[in-house]
């Protein structure tokens, strides 16, 4: 409401970076209520809201023009269709911010009209669906598919494997947390009406939140349940099955997101720590790499009549794609980045010692 605010690393950084063409970039917009007292957090202590994720409309106006103004006309802004991806992180304060499904889809299409009259093709509003959102006035959760249609979304994505998977031990394995999504995502194909984007998460460990004092126990965010056994093997192994069932439907999407880039504090990051080093880094290049694309499996079927970026694009250096590399799939890899996140932290129950480069 009173931003903008953790923007320098995009204005300061990206922006007047000389190179920043050589990728493309996108928002998530994380409108969660932001609490104060997560580092760390005591068990029994009330939550306290530093910033709340509900905006009034006013505000949602004055967000929508600073997109328009600032970033969506930027030549490496990621487009699908032409339009400029923007995605919303909680459904249930976007609801809250306007106060009824039809004044939040009213919302919705002013800004779309609004991308029109600036000049753009219009807008690609991506939905992150978890959870049930509770409906303003109402008391049972809303039925997320009906929500997305009501809402008119353009697609569905997801920012962690644990918001669709219970994970049944205080430490579980990272295949039985991925087998346990992939369930998810065969349902959500189709599920939604729209294209889904499945993700690939890195891993879950939350516990650097909590206070280290305490028992680890499963007593609510940040005490959860963790991933384990998540090594660079194990993560390029949930990669390359993620490229396979993208490209076993040859009418479905070519696009992917990962969690996370830099989510160390809760256990989920691609940045080089002392223990791997730059290794899930190098997963990613392995699978989606130019020489992947060069080596590995290339699609059965012809590709799409619109595609923003191929893996000879990548190569002459014409196009790039959002984050990094190109990929086998015709489209696009996407990764989770959190603004402001510390490049260091508490360990975690993983043991794990944090950041290789922590002045960087």
């Amino acid at each position: 409401e009173d931003g903008p605010f953790l923007e320098r690393p995009v204005n300061e950084g990206f922006l007047k970076a000389k190179n920043n063409g050589r990728i493309k970039f996108a928002f998530m917009w994380a409108n969660h209520d932001w609490i104060k007292n997560l580092f760390p957090y005591s068990k029994g202590d009330p939550q306290v809201v530093l910033y709340p994720g509900k905006v009034s409309p006013a505000g949602f106006e004055r967000i929508a023009d600073h997109l328009l103004k600032d970033y969506f006309r930027h030549p490496s802004y990621w487009r699908i269709e032409e339009k400029p991806y923007f995605s919303f992180y909680d459904l249930g304060k976007l609801l809250e911010s306007f106060g009824s499904v039809p004044a939040t889809r009213a919302a919705l299409d002013a800004f779309r009209a609004k991308a029109v009259r600036a000049g753009l093709s219009g807008l690609h509003l991506n939905a992150v669906v978890w959870g049930q959102p509770i409906l303003p006035d109402e008391k049972a959760p809303a039925d997320p598919a009906k929500l997305v249609r009501d809402l008119g979304f353009d697609s569905v994505t997801s920012y962690v494997w644990v918001h669709h998977f219970g994970m049944p031990q205080p430490q579980t394995d990272y295949d039985i947390v991925r087998d346990g999504y992939f369930r998810y995502w065969d349902q959500a194909r189709t599920l939604f009406g729209v294209p889904y984007y499945p993700n690939v998460s890195m891993g879950w460990d939350p516990s650097p939140r909590c206070d280290q004092r305490q028992t680890m126990d499963i007593s609510g965010y940040p005490f959860t349940s963790v991933i384990v056994g998540n090594t660079p093997e194990k993560f390029e192994a949930a990669l390359r099955l993620t490229q396979e069932r993208l490209l076993a439907d040859p009418k479905g999407p070519r696009i992917l997101n990962i969690n996370c880039w830099n989510e160390w504090t809760e256990g989920s990051y691609l940045e080089p720590d002392t223990v791997h080093g730059t290794k899930y880094l190098e997963a990613v290049r392995a699978v989606f790499g130019v020489r992947a694309a060069d080596s590995g499996p290339k699609p059965a079927s012809p590709r799409p009549a619109k595609v923003t970026v191929g893996p000879r694009e990548l190569i002459r250096g014409r196009e790039n794609m959002p984050f990094v590399m190109d990929s086998t799939l015709d489209d696009q890899l996407v990764f989770w980045w959190r603004r402001g996140e510390a490049v260091s932290a508490p360990v975690g129950r993983r043991g794990r010692l944090r950041a290789a480069h922590p002045d960087r």
